[in-house]
């Protein structure tokens, strides 16, 4: 086994690490109580559905017509713009001073849907390009809503055990996740740096704004469910992006750009949650319903 083949492997291996463990970890820190009590309000379901499975993959094919990019940074497009259902959101909503109940509740409504939805509309958006279905939600199905459940039935059997196994596995996939962004780069660096100045990254830029713009707009007037709405919708699934990307396309350009779109979320999502924030009085309650919008 080459150098090249090692740090392949780690960083695969690693991707996965952290993809269950983040899943296991929120899932120990969740109760079905605190994930459905925000999502009681039906009116506020119905436009997130729209924005982030309706709405948001119209802009990413949008853009792909658009953007003279290649095929492997379109098909980064489109999967990413299937992928909803951020871990990350809680902690950005948290920032935007938003309704971290709403936050919680939103974030796993977004996973389980993609779960039924990447598999069955990927095939349509990329047309010519031969997806398995089965394949695709399988993997999302073993990697990421199986770990949550097992999450949550630790979290309902005993508090402590859900605390002890959420700091554990959230310590565990930030390993993960620099090990395998550590790996990844280093494989792939002279293809980041393409990106610098292309029509990829400024593809992307235009993708995530307008993803933030999309949320916001249908975020109704209550500030703190705007706040999180937008960051929800803006803040892709990049877990969920990473096992598809591995699992279906693999050696191409797609997961180095995949990468560039988390980086890049992180750094335009960020401050945009720290600007919300500034502009409320207080962060909202946890555990409160949201208002209609």
């Amino acid at each position: 086994m080459t150098l090249e083949e090692l740090i392949g492997a780690i960083a695969g291996l690693s991707g996965l690490l952290f993809v269950v463990t983040s899943m296991l970890g929120m899932g120990a820190s969740l109760t079905m109580a605190m994930i459905l009590q925000p999502l009681k309000n039906g009116k506020l379901v119905i436009l997130a559905l729209v924005a982030n499975f309706i709405l948001v993959p119209a802009l990413a094919y949008a853009i792909t017509l658009v953007f003279p990019l290649a095929d492997d940074l379109k098909i980064g497009l489109i999967v990413l713009g299937c992928a909803a259902g951020a871990p990350f959101l809680p902690k950005l909503a948290q920032n935007a001073k938003g309704s971290l109940g709403f936050s919680v509740g939103l974030m796993v409504l977004l996973m389980v849907v993609t779960i039924a939805y990447m598999p069955i509309v990927m095939p349509l958006l990329l047309q010519g390009v031969s997806v398995n279905p089965w394949d695709i939600a399988k993997s999302l199905i073993v990697l990421m809503l199986v770990p949550l459940a097992i999450g949550l039935l630790i979290r309902s059997h005993s508090v402590e055990d859900g605390d002890h196994w959420k700091a554990l596995m959230n310590k565990t996939s930030s390993i993960g996740l620099l090990v395998m962004m550590v790996g990844s780069l280093a494989l792939n660096i002279s293809n980041i740096i393409d990106f610098i100045g292309s029509w990829g990254l400024l593809a992307l830029v235009v993708f995530l704004v307008g993803s933030l713009l999309i949320g916001v707009l249908l975020g109704g007037r209550n500030p703190g469910i705007r706040a999180v709405m937008g960051l929800g919708t803006a803040q892709r699934n990049i877990s969920a992006a990473i096992v598809v990307v591995t699992q279906n396309f693999a050696g191409a350009d797609t997961l180095p750009f995949t990468l560039v779109a988390a980086i890049l979320g992180l750094l335009i999502l960020m401050p945009a949650a720290k600007r919300m924030g500034g502009k409320q009085e207080a962060p909202a309650t946890p555990t409160g319903a949201p208002q209609t919008p």
